[in-house]
């Protein structure tokens, strides 16, 4: 069998090195031996922003981005959103393996046991503003969680895991409901156990005087799909937070706090709005042309075409794009849509886009099925953040199991300055400390 090793010539020296390859990588630390001398610390790679450094090994989300591929835990993407609910997901994402009747049941049980709030907790939402933001909302009382629940410190017990993550996939749509309702001025609408997982959201969402509330069933499921396709996408920015933050053995609460702050960006949870402003912008389906010349001339940009990762055309763009028409038949055509069809047709015939790979990506649609559903745009990353929590608990929960993972703590490649002398602060002047450069 032939050696899977990268041969490496350091002409400083003459001396050459064999790097194994495992899984198509070679291990940085292996980059340490070639020295100049004893003295040397040896060679590290500089990869900013991670743009081709591997921090991890992870058996939960498979991304092909040159091929539109996505899958969890090896099932494509368009399977699950077509035949599960996004708690049968979660399940699945959780434990590797998709549930038994039996086992789905337990587990729907388990997450409906735990959507109520602390009346403490509730307290302390009513103590914000009434247009503080949501996200700010969200994030601050998902940290003050771990205050509630101190046993959540416990990180190595695996039953100790087991009830957080029952708590937080639990409560997070409890909290971003009344960060909702905080921001109307209405009150809170307290946990319907009756209802599923999105039905249950939409009752603390939208609930009045009736004395039951009634889900959409068209728009209940469309909202199942969007937290199923938002569940988890491998090591984007918010789960390297998860991982890291993690990695201290903070509690999971503290931890999903510090996820959901990377994830209220706006490169990236925060994108789908930027969508909804570019359709603004266009106006109607006739300035779509003159748009696009304009981004073309080097004038702004094309919001939610193009990706990181996606090479392709997002394969989760394609089923919200789906959704989008199941969702119109129940609350009526949104002009945006319009705009937005024209906007993607157009760019996905010219060979400027063609060239750059860019292609609709999952924000490009899911900003106009908010907006449809009845949020405003500040909402849109606290609708992110509720799936995502899934796969911020199950990155944080491999991270935890796996063996070789440490404190994370990434090199730097020092660019300041070499010693310098110390300079009184009597004899500071403008001129010394230019000196002293």
């Amino acid at each position: 069998m032939e050696k899977k090793v990268l041969s490496v010539v350091d002409k400083r020296t003459g001396l050459s090195y064999e790097l194994p390859i495992e899984k198509g990588a070679i291990r940085a630390s292996d980059l340490r031996q070639i020295k100049t001398d004893s003295e040397d610390f040896g060679m590290m790679s500089y990869d900013p922003a991670f743009l081709n450094t591997a921090a991890c090994q992870s058996a939960i989300t498979f991304i092909d981005g040159d091929k539109g591929i996505l899958r969890y835990r090896g099932y494509p993407i368009e399977q699950l959103a077509e035949k599960c609910t996004f708690l049968e997901v979660a399940y699945l994402i959780l434990n590797g393996e998709l549930p038994t009747e039996l086992q789905l049941k337990s587990f729907v049980a388990e997450i409906t046991h735990h959507t109520m709030l602390h009346e403490t907790t509730k307290r302390f939402l009513e103590g914000f503003h009434h247009d503080a933001h949501p996200m700010g909302m969200f994030i601050s009382t998902v940290a003050a969680l771990s205050t509630i629940y101190p046993d959540a410190k416990n990180v190595h017990d695996p039953e100790v895991r087991k009830l957080q993550i029952h708590r937080l996939i639990g409560k997070v749509p409890t909290i971003a409901a009344y960060a909702h309702r905080n921001s109307l001025g209405y009150p809170y609408v307290y946990p319907d156990n009756d209802l599923s997982y999105t039905e249950n959201f939409m009752n603390m969402l939208w609930k009045m005087v009736e004395p039951k509330y009634r889900a959409n069933p068209v728009l209940a499921r469309a909202l199942d799909i969007l937290f199923i396709l938002h569940a988890d996408h491998e090591q984007n920015c918010s789960a390297n937070v998860m991982r890291a933050v993690g990695s201290s053995q903070a509690d999971p609460f503290a931890c999903t706090a510090a996820a959901a702050a990377a994830l209220s960006g706006p490169l990236h949870g925060g994108a789908n709005e930027e969508v909804l402003k570019m359709l603004d912008e266009i106006g109607s389906k006739d300035n779509v042309r003159g748009f696009i010349e304009k981004i073309k001339a080097g004038h702004g940009k094309l919001m939610g075409f193009g990706h990181r990762i996606y090479k392709n055309y997002d394969p989760r763009a394609r089923i919200i794009k789906w959704a989008a028409d199941q969702v119109f038949v129940a609350t009526g055509r949104n002009p945006k849509l319009d705009i937005a069809l024209e906007l993607e047709k157009i760019a996905l015939e010219d060979e400027y886009f063609i060239q750059r790979k860019l292609y609709p990506n999952v924000d490009f649609y899911s900003g106009i099925i908010y907006q449809a559903l009845g949020f405003k745009p500040e909402m849109f990353t606290v609708l992110f953040a509720i799936p995502r929590t899934v796969g911020w608990l199950a990155q944080w929960q491999e991270m935890l199991q796996d063996p070789e993972q440490k404190i994370a703590r990434p090199r730097q490649i020092y660019t300041g300055y070499d010693v310098r002398e110390f300079v009184p602060i009597e004899k500071r002047t403008a001129r010394a400390v230019a000196a002293a450069r």
